[in-house]
């Protein structure tokens, strides 16, 4: 738990280090690039890890400063760094042709463990929604409680029972209840004649007081040294690792820091309902102190301008147009001549470009010419991310890092910067209207191409009549509440071991949950990362049933507040038939998860609808509904859409490759969990860990289930009754091995089938082919004979005739 005095130091550290790493990434002198691919991977390996730990210091000082102006000065180098590292995430995948990567060397340079490659998820994405995301809850359960209302009065009757079934079933209760009686009174008769022998037993005369003292000595010696030897065997345990250690109680200093940050909280929603008043007045004040000074210093460069552009031109110049950049190319600093020039080439532009529209079709040179500037406006998306971040340091640096702060103590707003961001405002509002005094062109303009659009935007039915509608048929679902910290997995100590030995190593559950955290969590969570960071439409989470698709779906949509719409073939039985009807229900969730973004498509048994041929006993479902009209829908999602397509597929290799991977461009194969997951999955379900309980044979066993198995059987062993009993009658890992019996394993046939239809996606083919050149480059060597080999040999030799032959022969 970090101090509250110390998170404006964290800040200033984690400016400092950012300074650091954006002098290391762009530095002065350009060195010669990197040819080496191990080189390159740990140079962005490094640059990944280093963003990660100022994006945790940075969403920590976020969560608890109170000042509001610096909250947003934190928030934008925080939204910065978050999407830089996706950035470094994608230049990784495309530089290893593999969605997971192993930092083993790099943590030990760096001095980091393991858990601090987890991805924090800022806290801010649910906490400044959670108005809005409590009032569409409220809304959502009225519109369920009215559906269930409504599926009531459809309810097929009871079927009637007949005569001697009921006569069979009284029978059996009647029976069953005798029965109870008969052996309570057994208990009672039994219990009776246990204490009568008991007293019988007892003669009038009574022990001798010292033979007394021996027997209680004796017995209060034995329990003592049995204590504390189970307590000397259970510390040699813990040391050795074989058993876990309880978790400790909060002590009382924790709890008067968690106190503090939920003070530190209601602090920051008072400060920032006084910083939004404030923004208010000091706006109406500038208008009305300051706004007729500006508009006379505005009109004055203005007619300024006309003169100079005469005397320079000859005649006074056009105004310029909205997309010229109206007055405000005029209050540039740029001389008249610079200006009209500009005028002139934009002027020119447009023409050439009616010229090329007129003409016939583009010659094969005009497209490439064409992706090659699409790859260019990519790499310019990429370099304006970092351009941000530098920006953000520089406005750190100049506005906080100076300011003298001693008179605000409890960190308020500053009014000095409240009245310059609001002068500029007023400045530009004022600017529009002298530029329509100049121009009235401009204005007619405007007013024109509002009327033509606005009928376009009014919807014929309201957002929220649609919202009801999906509700109400169920496309609209509701989200359980997990957390992605819930998600348990361990990290995979040999992968990259595996790795330089040209073997794809299988993910461990961390990594599945890292990835889910930085391709679906932050994009969605963040407005500003979702527009200039790489574009994610979709994700496939594919793996054997019971691996936690669905718990990852929902900590998805919990951790960012998203709604969540259920596509799925099962859900969609009987509803909006035909053609026409699929194209309006997908324009109907598109059009409202648009509106109320962020917002989830899920679509379980993504493969059905990709099949290559539908069984017999599935055509009455249609399952390939879905299948024309949802890539153009998938295609249609922009960068300022907060919409992600999110499939679950537990046979994905039924379905039509190329079709399934044309939707999914992000494919996470989720394999079934390893030992140090497993052991993590066993430790965490309420049970009292002690010697009997063998934690890590468990483990070894469970080899081959999933989390869902290990759950199931958990909460069949781990029932109410049996927890309040550890005391007196401890677990054993026995008492586990009947049940898990009952679960049908993953097979290793099962588990190579998913790896031969991950290696034919786009992604795994390149590692395959990256695999296969790193092995062909690994240097052979030649096993050296011993002498004990040669010896061998020769007696087979022997053995065999052959020493004999050989000198017949010569």
């Amino acid at each position: 738990m970090t101090p509250p005095l110390s998170y404006g130091r964290m800040w200033a550290e984690a400016q400092g280090a950012l300074d650091e790493l954006l002098e290391d990434e762009a530095p002065t002198v350009q060195p010669p690039p990197q040819k080496d691919h191990l080189q390159v991977f740990q140079t962005l390996a490094s640059f990944y890890l280093r963003y990660l730990q100022i994006f945790r210091a940075l969403e920590a000082v976020y969560d608890q400063l109170v000042h509001p102006q610096k909250r947003r000065t934190v928030r934008h180098v925080l939204e910065g760094v978050m999407g830089r590292l996706l950035e470094l995430k994608n230049d990784m995948v495309d530089l290893e042709a593999s969605e997971f990567h192993y930092f083993d060397d790099m943590l030990q340079d760096l001095k980091m463990t393991p858990e601090d490659l987890e991805v924090p998820i800022p806290r801010y994405f649910v906490r400044e929604r959670m108005k809005v995301l409590k009032q569409r809850e409220k809304m959502l359960a009225h519109i369920l409680a009215k559906r269930e209302h409504a599926v009531e009065f459809l309810m097929v009757p009871v079927q009637t029972m007949s005569m001697e079934r009921a006569v069979r079933v009284l029978q059996v209760s009647e029976r069953a209840r005798q029965g109870r009686l008969r052996a309570h009174f057994m208990k009672q008769i039994t219990e009776q004649e246990r204490r009568r022998r008991s007293h019988e037993g007892c003669g009038p005369c009574m022990p001798h007081p010292q033979l007394a003292a021996t027997l209680i000595q004796k017995v209060w010696r034995g329990y003592r040294q049995r204590k504390k030897t189970s307590k000397e065997r259970l510390d040699e345990m813990i040391f050795l690792g074989m058993v876990t250690p309880r978790p400790p109680v909060s002590s009382p200093a924790e709890k008067r820091a968690w106190q503090a940050e939920r003070s530190r909280r209601q602090v920051q929603e008072q400060h920032e309902a006084e910083y939004q008043q404030a923004l208010v007045n000091l706006k109406e004040s500038v208008r009305s102190v300051d706004g007729p000074d500006i508009k006379a210093t505005l009109q004055d460069q203005i007619r300024q301008w006309f003169l100079e552009c005469r005397d320079a031109t000859g005649s006074f110049p056009d105004f310029p147009s909205v997309e010229d950049g109206g007055s405000a190319s005029i209050f540039a600093e740029k001389t008249p001549e610079q200006v009209a020039a500009e005028l002139a080439a934009k002027q020119e532009e447009k023409e050439e470009k009616k010229k090329k529209k007129s003409k016939g079709k583009p010659d094969k040179r005009a497209g490439k010419d064409r992706k090659e500037k699409k790859k260019e406006k990519k790499r310019g998306e990429y370099i304006l991310f970092c351009v941000c971040v530098c920006v953000c340091v520089c406005v750190c640096a100049e506005v906080w890092q100076a300011r003298d702060e001693c008179y605000n103590f409890p960190q308020r707003f500053d009014p000095q910067l409240v009245r310059e961001e609001k002068r500029q405002e007023v400045e530009e509002e004022i600017r529009l209207q002298v530029s329509t005094t100049h121009c009235p062109r401009q204005s007619i303009t405007h007013r024109r191409l509002g009327d033509a659009l606005h009928p376009t935007l009014v919807p014929r039915r309201t957002i929220e009549s649609l919202y009801e509608e999906l509700a109400m048929e169920g496309v609209l679902v509701r989200t359980m509440n997990i957390k992605m910290s819930e998600y348990l997995g361990e990290y995979s100590y040999l992968a990259t071991s595996l790795r330089q030995r040209a073997v794809e190593p299988m993910p461990s559950l961390s990594d599945v949950r890292q990835l889910v955290t930085l391709y679906g969590v932050l994009p969605l969570g963040s407005q500003s990362v979702h527009e200039r960071g790489p574009l994610i439409r979709s994700l496939l989470l594919a793996g054997p049933t019971g691996v936690g698709k669905k718990t990852l779906l929902h900590a998805l949509c919990t951790e960012t507040g998203a709604n969540l719409f259920q596509l799925s073939r099962a859900n969609l039985v009987g509803k909006y038939p035909g053609r026409s009807g699929v194209q309006l229900l997908l324009h109907m969730v598109f059009k409202v998860a648009r509106q109320l973004q962020p917002s989830v498509i899920w679509i379980e048994d993504a493969e059905k609808t990709f099949y290559k041929k539908v069984p017999k006993q599935e055509k009455e479902l249609e399952p390939r509904r879905l299948k024309r009209d949802l890539p153009k829908m998938v295609k249609s999602i922009k960068a300022e859409d907060r919409i992600l397509l999110v499939g679950t597929s537990c046979r994905p290799f039924d379905a039509d490759h190329r079709a399934l991977c044309k939707v999914y461009r992000k494919i996470v194969l989720i394999p079934r969990p390893d030992y140090a997951s497993r052991l993590k999955l066993l430790m965490t379900r309420g049970a009292q860990l002690g010697p009997t309980l063998d934690l890590s044979s468990l483990a070894k066993v469970t080899d081959g289930y999933t989390p869902g198995h290990i759950l199931r059987v958990a909460q069949s062993v781990l029932s109410v009754r049996r927890l309040s009993e550890q005391v007196r009658r401890p677990l054993t890992a026995v008492e586990f091995l009947q049940p898990l019996a009952r679960q049908d394993p993953v097979y290793k046939e099962e588990e190579e089938a998913f790896k031969a239809w991950y290696s034919r996606t786009p992604l795994g083919k390149r590692r395959a082919r990256a695999n296969a050149s790193n092995l062909a480059a690994m240097p052979r060597t030649r096993k050296k004979k011993s002498g004990k080999d040669l010896k061998n040999r020769r007696q087979e030799r022997v053995k065999n005739g052959t020493r004999d032959r050989r000198k017949k022969t010569k």
